[in-house]
């Protein structure tokens, strides 16, 4: 890749100066139409060491409305970072839509450096890789444009340049021994860029090389460069939204259908079981926080089906200091302005403590599916979405517990007229829950296909038999003791 790249290009300063009022004023340009678009753009700023990067980065920020460009650079990780996957950081950082988020040192940075310095070895750098592409293809599918630079000069040319920064007291700190040792490895490293780039430059975010001897060529390049991007994306059409699916359909012969929905726990032999454990819940809750893991349990299943009687037996039995509650009800203006996935990353859990999610990033394939407010696309390729952020979650360290809760509508029917005559109760009834069951047949037939295709090995659903709900808690609570425990 690096071989295509034409190095020594100048920019004869007659030019460049008559060319910047026009890219100036494009650049603004685009920045405010940007401001009323459905898509946020993400602008990757990696490359070798002395190639100008941060001198061209300042430049856009003379340029354009600095009030509308965020930047960030990823240097080693924090403690709060150190506590979530990888990724974490990452996400927390992207631009909402409209905006434009500049990445320093990007997820890119740590693999290229960890080969370099022989820590993981080719095989690992491919493995990066794809989750790389997988994490890129899933913000260009929810609509952001990802734009990646990579800027590049000879070894010669960086020493050079290393050289004449030391030479000058007011820029000599701009060189560090870091640089000078990347500087031996240089050939090394554009080795290991050349497999990385190669692997991640796709046909949805590709990598344009920026030739960074002349700082006036690299800056004009750079700002063309975003300029038609987003010009492009500007002018590709918004995808339109497609009529909600039809409730009309026959009844669905499912997975749910093999549930025994018959088996009960009288109170006596119920109130035994669950002292034990919750003791043995409590027990393990310590183990999780010595040991540094992570646990999260989302609860997914119908109206009424006992989610909150369930969690507050669980919380019970934890230190309140330990675990966190997350309802998960329609999204927020804030989150609707970022990637779906979003909004449940910024929740994980530190280590050694709980999160409980009362509903979870299901509602795409569930609500969202049967109401019709995502497309078949979006809710299609929610599934890989879902299993690859719930494989970090494990590979982390993470015990992952996912419920669904099952009863019957005959059930569902009675305790909804049960919580009409009960006053601390009544909250919880809503028509849209009436509703809802006009809809069965479709949330029964997105559930089954949701369990069928994100039931995977390392995050399986447990089915929880909920139509009594002392036997639903039990099984909910040694359920969630016994992967713990499989996981310690």
């Amino acid at each position: 890749m690096f071989e295509t790249a034409e190095l020594g290009r100048k920019l004869e300063k007659d030019d460049y100066e008559a060319a910047v009022p026009g890219l100036r004023t494009d650049l603004l340009r685009v920045q405010k139409q940007l401001h009323d678009a459905d898509f946020p753009v993400v602008i990757l700023v990696n490359g070798v060491d002395g190639a100008g990067k941060g001198d061209t980065v300042n430049l856009l920020y003379e340029w354009m409305d600095a009030r509308y460009l965020f930047t960030h650079a990823f240097g080693k990780p924090t403690e709060d970072e150190r506590e979530r996957p990888p990724y974490w950081r990452f996400w927390m950082s992207l631009p909402r839509r409209g905006r434009i988020g500049i990445f320093f040192g990007s997820w890119y940075t740590d693999p290229i450096l960890r080969r370099t310095y022989g820590k993981h070895d080719d095989d690992q750098l491919d493995a990066t890789m794809r989750r790389v592409n997988t994490f890129e293809k899933a913000l260009v599918d929810d609509g952001a444009l990802v734009i990646k630079l990579w800027f590049h000069i000879s070894k010669k040319q960086q020493k050079k340049r290393f050289r004449s920064l030391e030479k000058s007291p007011e820029t000599s700190w701009r060189v560090s021994k870091t640089d000078w040792k990347h500087h031996e490895l240089y050939d090394d490293f554009r080795a290991v860029c050349t497999r990385a780039l190669r692997e991640t430059s796709t046909g949805e975010a590709p990598w344009t090389i920026i030739e960074g001897t002349d700082e006036r060529f690299r800056h004009v390049t750079v700002a063309r460069h975003i300029i038609e991007r987003i010009d492009q994306r500007l002018a590709a059409p918004t995808p339109s939204r497609p009529p909600p699916p039809n409730p009309d359909v026959p009844d669905p012969v499912t997975i749910l259908d093999s549930l025994d929905l018959s088996k009960r726990l009288d109170k006596k032999n119920y109130e035994e079981a669950l002292a034990q454990e919750q003791a043995r819940l409590n027990k393990l809750s310590r183990k999780i926080a010595k040991k540094r893991l992570g646990v999260i349990l989302a609860f997914e299943g119908w109206d009424a089906a006992g989610k909150g009687g369930a969690i507050r037996r669980v919380t019970h039995a934890i230190d309140a200091r330990q675990y966190r509650v997350i309802p998960i009800d329609a999204p927020t203006d804030e989150e609707k302005a970022q990637h779906y996935m979003w909004r449940f990353w910024r929740h994980l859990p530190r280590l050694g403590r709980f999160t409980l999610y009362d509903r979870s990033w299901y509602g795409r394939v569930l609500v969202e599916r049967a109401e019709g407010f995502a497309s078949e696309v979006e809710w299609m390729r929610a599934y890989k979405e879902i299993n690859d952020f719930e494989e970090q979650l494990v590979d982390y360290g993470i015990v992952l517990v996912k419920y669904w809760l099952h009863i019957d509508a005959d059930e569902q029917l009675r305790r909804f007229r049960e919580r009409e005559t009960l006053p601390w109760e009544q909250y919880k009834i809503t028509d849209e829950d009436y509703r809802n069951r006009d809809k069965m047949n479709l949330y029964e037939q997105a559930a089954s296909d949701m369990l069928a295709r994100t039931s995977t090995e390392f995050a399986p659903w447990t089915l929880v038999e909920a139509n009594d709900k002392r036997y639903a808690r039990l099984k909910v609570i040694r359920t969630a003791c016994d992967r713990i425990e499989s996981a310690l």
